[in-house]
């Protein structure tokens, strides 16, 4: 399955426009990365462990998004737009979400 981020595809003729498909991951966080993350901020430098949540997530997302997409019957998604954020469960805790939006479409063969 075709993915990606412009609204058009090389050379391809959108035959129908199935919908618009979306995909979520939710993690929660960690003490222990998160306390590794605490020391990175007060000494510089990047935090890898969230680094790789945040990329596993990505690809995840992206995963469940062709998913989605393919049970529309879909040949690709087009216009596809990432976001993370997060959501503060309480003072304690948070957790990291990831989303992926696009529009599923059939192409004309």
């Amino acid at each position: 399955m075709i993915v990606t981020t412009t609204d058009v595809i090389q050379g391809a003729i959108v035959e129908e426009y199935l919908g618009i498909v979306t995909a979520e991951v939710v993690y929660g966080t960690n003490a222990l990365r998160d306390f590794f993350a605490g020391i990175r901020d007060l000494i510089g430098g990047r935090t890898g462990s969230y680094e790789k949540v945040f990329e596993k997530g990505h690809q995840e997302a992206l995963k469940e998004l062709k998913q989605r997409a393919s049970e529309l019957g879909a040949d690709a998604v087009i216009g596809i737009a990432m976001d993370t954020g997060t959501i503060n469960v309480d003072e304690k805790g948070v957790l990291l979400l990831i989303t992926a939006t696009g529009t599923a479409i059939k192409i004309k063969n």
